[in-house]
């Protein structure tokens, strides 16, 4: 998955919808996985301009986590 911007924080009124800006859906439980989980890293990319003392340039690098464990179960939502 490649997100372009911060995505969306999950509210409730979003139900089982897809994340408007960003997200993945887990079609399956976690419970087959080892110790129940995913094991997921984000990576994210940064580029800063700077400039100071009569010079300037331009870093790129990536940050991207430890493996973390994520239990997915079931998703139940009640819509009236």
């Amino acid at each position: 998955m490649n997100c372009t911007g911060a995505g969306t924080p999950y509210a409730d009124h979003y139900g089982k919808q897809d994340s408007p800006t960003c997200g993945h859906r887990y079609e399956r439980m976690s419970t087959d996985q080892p110790d129940g989980a995913y094991q997921v890293t984000a990576t994210s990319h940064w580029v800063v301009e700077w400039a100071g003392g009569g010079q300037s340039g331009t870093i790129e690098f990536d940050l991207t986590t430890d493996p973390l464990p994520v239990s997915i179960g079931e998703a139940q939502v009640l819509t009236q």
